[in-house]
Parts: C-alpha cells; sequence; structure tokens
C-alpha cells in the first residue's frame, strides 16, 4: 500500500515520452508495417532519440528498465547474462528485433536474447509492445516485442559523435555517419565500450571487466520510383569476465574465468510499390548469427564449452491499402535454426525448421475507431501446426481521450536444445509449444492542450504448457527415462495480472515531468509444492519518475527515480530480493549548437542491492562527456 502510495503522491506516468504516443508518430511494431500509434489497441512505449540522449544511458536496459510493466535482472555488471521480462512472463518469451532482424540466440536453452551486451550505441528508436504479439512476429513473441532501430540515413551529410568517461574506469565512443546522394543512402556507426566492472560474486575482492566494440550500417538504393534495395548489418564482439564454482568445494566465489561472443545480424530485402503504391510489397532475407565460447584458464587455453547458434530467414510481406478505410497487411516466411555445442567431451549438431502464413486486417468504419484482427499459422518439423489470433480496437473521442482493447495470442516453440535428446540426454522431442492468451484495456486522457496527458491499462495474461526444466532421480521411469542428468517437459502453468498507470506533464515550457506505477502479480499456476506462489525475479511493484528542466538556453538538468519493490529469487518463494530505490541526476549543457558537455551521478545514494541473489551490482558512479553533431 506504501508503494501504491508513493505512485499516487508522484502522479506518475511512464514511458521516456509519453507524448511520442501522439497521433502523428508512426509504430511499426504493432502490425509489423507502418501504422499510426493511436490507431492500435495495443499497449505500446516509443523512446525517440531524444528520449536516448537525455538519458544518457550507456546500456540500454538502463533504459529499458523505466518503461512500464518491465523488469530487468542481471548477474553482475554491464556485460554479465540480463533477463529482460515484460509483465511478468520469461525472459525467453520476448521478441527482440535488432533492424527487423530476430536476434534471440537458437543455441541459448530457453532461445532468450541477453541484453547484456546491448549497448545503445547508434539507436535511433525503441519500440516496446507489451503483451503477446504472434500474428505478425510469430515464436516467441509470447511476452512482448522489443523493436530497436539503428539510425536512418540523413538527407545530404550528417555526423554525430559521442566519448565519456566514468567510474569503474569505464570509457565509452560512439561515433555515427549518414547521407545521401542520388539514388544511394546509407549511415555506418561504430560503439567502443569497456569497464573494470564489479565482481559478479557479491562477496567478491576482485572486479569483473567487460569489453565490447559494435558496429552498424545502412545502404539503400534507389531503383526508381517504385523499387528499392534495403541493407542493413550489426556487429558485436565482447569479452566479459566471470566468476564460478571452483573445485574442490565448488562454492560460488572469485575465478579466472570469462566468456567471448560475437553477434552478426543482416537484412537484405527489395520493396516494390505497385498499382499507384495502393500495395506494397518486401521480399527479404535475414540471418542472426551468434558464437558464445566460455573459457577456464586452470583447464588450458582451449573454450571450456562453446555454442553456435544460427537463424536463417526468409520473408514476404504485402501490404494493401485499398483506402483510409481498408488495410490488408499479410505475409509468408520460412525460417531455419541451427546449433552446434561443445563442452569438451561431446559435440552435438540439430537444426529445425518453421513455415509461417499470415493475415491481418485494419478497418477504419468511422474516423474515429480503429479495428484490428489477424490470424497466423505456423508449421514447426517437429510439433506440427499452430494456429494464432488476435484482435484490437482503438476508439479517439473529440474529448482528447483515447481507448483501448486488445486480445493478444502468444506461443513459442520448443527450443533446440530443449527439443534435441542427444544433448547430454536433456532434450524432449515431446514437447507442445508453449501458448499464452491475452487481455487489456486502458484508456488514455489528453488535457491542456497535451501539457498534461495520463493513461491506465490492465492486464490479465494465463500461460500454458510453459516449458521447465525437471531433476530427475532413480529410479529414472516415465519422462525421466535415460535422462539422469534432467529434462525439460510441459508441466508450468502461469497468470500474470496487473495494471500500468501513466503521466506526463509539462506545466511550462522549460519543465517535463513523467512518471510511471506498474503493479504485476505473476503467479505460479502449476499443481505441486509451488502452487500460487510468486514467479522468481518478479517485483509486484515498480514505480518511476522523471524531471527534465531547462532553466536557461543551452543547460539542461534531469534527475530519475527508480523504486522496484520486493521479489523472490527461486520458485519456491524461500530466497527474498529486497526492495530497492535508485536515484540519479544529471546535466547538459549545449555550446553553439553542435556540442554538448554532461555529466551524470547514477546510484547517488550508494544504494546496496541485488537483482540476482548473490550478484554484484554497481554502486555510485559518475560520468562525464561530451555529445557532438554536424
Amino acid at each position: 500500500m506504501s508503494t501504491i502510495a508513493l505512485a499516487a503522491a508522484f502522479a506518475g506516468a511512464a514511458t521516456p515520452a509519453l507524448a511520442d504516443d501522439a497521433p502523428e508518430d508512426i509504430i511499426i511494431t504493432a502490425i509489423g508495417a507502418a501504422q499510426n500509434a493511436d490507431e492500435t489497441g495495443q499497449a505500446v512505449t516509443i523512446i525517440d532519440r531524444a528520449a536516448i540522449e537525455r538519458s544518457q544511458a550507456v546500456v540500454a536496459t538502463d533504459l529499458l528498465m523505466r518503461t512500464p510493466g518491465v523488469s530487468v535482472t542481471r548477474t553482475g555488471g554491464p556485460g554479465a547474462v540480463t533477463a529482460l521480462r515484460i509483465r511478468g512472463a520469461e525472459d525467453g518469451q520476448t521478441l527482440v528485433l535488432i533492424d527487423g532482424v530476430r536476434a534471440g540466440d537458437p543455441s541459448a536453452p530457453s532461445g532468450a536474447f541477453d541484453f547484456g551486451h546491448l549497448m545503445i550505441g547508434n539507436f535511433d528508436r525503441i519500440e516496446v509492445v507489451r503483451g503477446p504479439n504472434s500474428v505478425p512476429w510469430g515464436s516467441q513473441a509470447l511476452g512482448g516485442v522489443v523493436n530497436i532501430m539503428t539510425a536512418r540515413p540523413a538527407e545530404g551529410l550528417q555526423a554525430r559523435a559521442r566519448a565519456e568517461y566514468g567510474s569503474y574506469d569505464s570509457v565509452n565512443a560512439t561515433a555515427q555517419l549518414s547521407g545521401s546522394s542520388g539514388a544511394f543512402s546509407g549511415s555506418i556507426g561504430g560503439n567502443w565500450y569497456r569497464t573494470d566492472g564489479v565482481s559478479q560474486f557479491a562477496g567478491g575482492a576482485e572486479r569483473d571487466g567487460f569489453r565490447q566494440y559494435d558496429a552498424n550500417a545502412r545502404l539503400g538504393i534507389a531503383l526508381g520510383e517504385d523499387f528499392d534495395i534495403d541493407l542493413r548489418g550489426n556487429f558485436a564482439d565482447s569479452r566479459t569476465d566471470l566468476d564460478g564454482f571452483a573445485p574442490p568445494t565448488y562454492a560460488f566465489g572469485d575465478t579466472d574465468e570469462y566468456s567471448t561472443a560475437r553477434e552478426i545480424y543482416g537484412y537484405a530485402g527489395l520493396n516494390a510499390r505497385l498499382f499507384d503504391g495502393k500495395l506494397k510489397n518486401r521480399l527479404a532475407f535475414v540471418i542472426a548469427d551468434i558464437d558464445r565460447d566460455n573459457f577456464n584458464p586452470d583447464f588450458g587455453p582451449a573454450p571450456s564449452f562453446l555454442a553456435r547458434g544460427r537463424t536463417e530467414r526468409f520473408e514476404y510481406q504485402g501490404d494493401l491499402a485499398l483506402s483510409e478505410m481498408f488495410r490488408a497487411v499479410f505475409g509468408a516466411e520460412t525460417e531455419t535454426s541451427k546449433l552446434l555445442t561443445d563442452d569438451g567431451f561431446s559435440r552435438t549438431a540439430a537444426k529445425t525448421g518453421i513455415d509461417s502464413f499470415y493475415g491481418q486486417i485494419v478497418v477504419k468504419p468511422v474516423a474515429a475507431l480503429t479495428l484490428t484482427g489477424g490470424v497466423r499459422h505456423d508449421d514447426h518439423e517437429q510439433f506440427g501446426g499452430h494456429t494464432t489470433i488476435g484482435a484490437n480496437a482503438a476508439l479517439k473521442l473529440g474529448t482528447g481521450t483515447l481507448l483501448r482493447a486488445n486480445y493478444g495470442e502468444g506461443f513459442k516453440a520448443p527450443t533446440l536444445f530443449q527439443l534435441d535428446a542427444s544433448l547430454t540426454g536433456y532434450g524432449n522431442r515431446l514437447l507442445k509449444p508453449e501458448q499464452a492468451k491475452s487481455y487489456d484495456v486502458g484508456i488514455q486522457q489528453t488535457l491542456l492542450d497535451g501539457a498534461l496527458v495520463a493513461g491506465v491499462t490492465l492486464f490479465q495474461r494465463r500461460t500454458r504448457n510453459q516449458i521447465d526444466f525437471i531433476s530427475c532421480a532413480a529410479p529414472l521411469t516415465g519422462i525421466c527415462a535415460n535422462r539422469p542428468y534432467g529434462t525439460y517437459d510441459n508441466i508450468a502453468r502461469a497468470r500474470a495480472k496487473g495494471l500500468e498507470f501513466l503521466l506526463e506533464m509539462k506545466p511550462v515550457e522549460a519543465l517535463d515531468f513523467t512518471a510511471s506505477y506498474s503493479f504485476t502479480d505473476a503467479e505460479n499456476r502449476t499443481p505441486g509444492a509451488n502452487f500460487g506462489k510468486d514467479l522468481a525475479r518478479r517485483p509486484r511493484h515498480t514505480v518511476t519518475a522523471t524531471v527534465d528542466y531547462a532553466p536557461m538556453e543551452g543547460l539542461s538538468l534531469g534527475a530519475d527515480v527508480l523504486h522496484v519493490g520486493d521479489s523472490f529469487d527461486n520458485a519456491a518463494n524461500s530466497v527474498r530480493l529486497d526492495s530497492y530505490v535508485l536515484t540519479g541526476i544529471r546535466a547538459a549543457y549545449t555550446i553553439d549548437g553542435r556540442f554538448t558537455l554532461y555529466g551524470r551521478v547514477d546510484n547517488l545514494f550508494d544504494v546496496n542491492y541485488q537483482t540476482v541473489s548473490g550478484y554484484g551490482t554497481f554502486g555510485r558512479a559518475a560520468y562525464i562527456g561530451v555529445r557532438a553533431g554536424f
């Protein structure tokens, strides 16, 4: 109740810029194609370039954790394994897109994208859809979708750069160049980051560092008025120091272990506009290739474990707009996923495929009402066919009121790691896909010519056939036959319900205030000892507040507060993670419109907290930097 009172005191709302959800904004993630933000009944948060620069964030999750309905856990400092959960769903149930490429890792047990290596770098925009959205996006979009877009080519020639230094000997440098000439347009950028970090083991005496360099590029080639080629690529190379479980005690503590990762995401597309632009066509090939290696110097220079995950995908999408009242978005996809693992004793290779077809209809029977409905069918090599539906409505009233309603279904195919029985005996080829059904309704009210925007969303999601790992004990019978180390099975059911309360205020031109309150009740509904208990690492209450003030031309001041409520670290709810409040302050001064000097202090009050039991986190940290644009 004290947390709810705190949220009411903030009168607060939600996103890093709720005003970005204005009617003139275009979103892509809701239906997989461009759409006005106020014409979807789904809950979408938009984080644009201005919000990214104001935040001064370097690690993407430092910004995403302030999004309504999102929680983040990390096993140490930057580079450590980082999980993002939307509305209480599992981290492997969040689909991540990087410039249109699905970025999940087929070699990871749950296929989850590791946010630990995701630097803000040259991001121009992030869209977050909260709730299942499998019709346009397919498998893994069960909890929600995070769509990340890098800088698009600009007209003429533009350049920008950023460099900063701060606590823990942290260095970050970013540069981006973009432009166009005739039929060609392009952008290229790079980012480098290193830090001494903190000990992953909370009681450790040595720091575990992290370094990463990454690059992004886009190239557009116009082949006339109605045809063009779109090429995109992203690359990241990283090394993360680890702590582990060393003999003879095998207790968690300081070790010399480390891991490396290389990630490549590529997109090649052909766009064609036919019938005076009424029918837009997109044909694309996308690839995601992720290599992970773990090293333990105590056992020699060779990797102690390696994993290779690769996804190749062909996509076609059609977008037919017959009038302002009727639109159809449809498509077909075929995907192949591959996995290779080697633990020094055995080497395993596996692959699978999935073919998909989908269609969505968007109608506006009257100008104020937009109705969207869709269906998708996926045919997986292992578990066969599955059909998903979704529908939503958005109603704009003349009073500045926007009403939303949404029903969404989601499904997630079992991963190669979970399916393949040859993977040290863990796999189970009889697995069924995880499925979810979600409902949410919301209202957003705009007053005082946009100076005040408030909104609230209520949601509920039920998940069944959730895949969990189960331990096996002798005698090995039934599902445990020939699996002495355990296996995966469809044993779990879960339910999540809650609300997201949002508010943005601009009382005067120089002052912006945003805040949010999220309540998430994520509960285990699996019959057994843990029935009715909270799902692990899902805080029930989260409050955020951000204020930005520009007292004079060129100068901006800001502060952020994040309150995360209590949660549990395990399914049995026997290990508690205490609540915490993090406060940050920042300032920036722009010189001659091109150069900006900035600085910030994170965790101002040096709060000691943990998001995963036993793992360390940053204390108070200060950073200074310079940003330039030409």
